[in-house]
């Protein structure tokens, strides 16, 4: 598994944008790494978040903000991503986007960035899919 491909989760972005703990280290990543990759389902689950904490007009100023970051948004669902993001999804009773990043880093041999021990633990153990935990 490379070391230098990575895929964000919705707290490791939302970590960078709101300069939470754990900030420093995806914007690390995002600056020192070319494969960066956040899938379509977690961009939607950022994006609306930051449209419910900080309104529309922040959130479309996010949305330019994050296309131009040379992070690369996965926007096509192929069957095999399907099949893939489904299993984990069964199997680990998670949210569907945390079963695309799931699916996105197990298909591209890359690491998840995440701080969220309470759905990721128990995979990672489980799983071949390394993390790199922000916190």
């Amino acid at each position: 598994m490379s070391v230098n491909k990575f895929v964000l989760d919705a707290c490791a972005v939302l970590a960078l944008i709101k300069e939470e703990q754990g900030a420093d280290i995806v914007k690390n990543v995002v600056e020192d790494s070319d494969d960066v990759f956040l899938h379509a389902v977690t961009f939607l689950e950022v994006y609306y978040n930051v449209i419910k904490e900080f309104g529309l007009n922040d959130a479309n100023a996010f949305f330019r903000w994050i296309t131009r970051t040379g992070i690369e948004i996965i926007y096509e669902i192929t069957e095999e991503t399907i099949k893939c993001a489904g299993y984990f999804k069964s199997k680990y009773k998670i949210s569907l986007g945390d079963s695309f990043v799931l699916a996105s880093a197990k298909l591209r041999g890359a690491k998840i960035i995440s701080s969220d021990h309470h759905e990721f633990d128990a995979i990672q153990n489980q799983e071949n899919i390394d993390f790199l935990w922000i916190r």
